[in-house]
């Protein structure tokens, strides 16, 4: 198994360096602009090749081409969309879809999945995580909204309110409510301390906030935090 997963590793850092290392930003450019034209495109295959053989090794030479094979393709389709993060996401879970496929097919086969499987549906530890972690991203965000609605409806209806910054909160909150339950299940209660101490430091500091917005964040953070503390402890106590 250590076998596996270290050539799994060296595949995942072969391709960090060949896509976001070795490739200059002319190269991506060139073939943005020429798609499958683009002598650029294929110099960048061909070092994606030769990074891969230089992390798992000639005899698994038929993997390396593989995954040129396809990253090429994946990198030419992506030529033809918009330049947005839904794509470059997209561009890389493909990537990295077809390397965990390759590490499958290499080391594993149909009846080793269905173990691990089997695994994790009769471990209620990793179900209590899994649902802990989905409950403080979107639905505790949620609930949080609703219990501070009265103080939300009055901060938008100031015409001198950035709104444009409620979807960028969101997102900050669902980000540091995952990190936070992670520093409870691991025990890391100092560094939710830090956590919070920085994040006081950035938000607060600012001189012409008005005062209802500083006390609505005050009450959205606490609650916050307050909600993963509960879930992570809960977690814990069920363990």
């Amino acid at each position: 198994m250590i076998i596996e997963s270290i050539w799994l590793t060296k595949l995942i850092l072969a391709h960090l360096l060949s896509d976001f290392i070795l490739q200059p930003k002319s190269w991506v450019a060139d073939r943005n602009e020429k798609h499958f034209g683009s002598g650029k495109l294929y110099l960048h295959g061909l070092v994606t090749f030769a990074t891969a053989l230089l992390m798992i090794g000639w005899q698994y030479w038929s993997i390396a081409l593989i995954i040129v094979v396809t990253h090429v393709l994946i990198d030419a389709w992506k030529s033809y969309q918009q330049p947005t993060s839904v794509y470059f996401i997209l561009d890389q879970l493909l990537h990295l879809l077809v390397i965990t496929t390759c590490w499958y097919f290499t080391f594993f086969n149909l009846s080793n999945l269905q173990l691990l499987w089997q695994h994790i549906n009769v471990s209620p530890y990793v179900w209590k995580v899994a649902t802990a972690f989905v409950f403080v991203t979107f639905p505790a965000g949620i609930l949080i909204g609703e219990l501070t609605k009265k103080w939300s409806n009055n901060i938008k209806a100031d015409p001198t309110d950035n709104i444009s910054l409620v979807d960028a909160g969101k997102w900050i909150g669902i980000m540091e409510r995952v990190i936070i339950l992670i520093f409870v299940l691991k025990n890391e209660y100092g560094a939710i301390g830090l956590l919070i101490a920085a994040k006081s430091i950035i938000r607060f500091n600012e001189k012409d906030r008005p005062e209802i917005k500083t006390e609505y964040l005050v009450i959205g953070t606490l609650m916050s935090i307050g909600l993963v503390l509960i879930t992570g402890l809960t977690v814990k106590f069920l363990q």
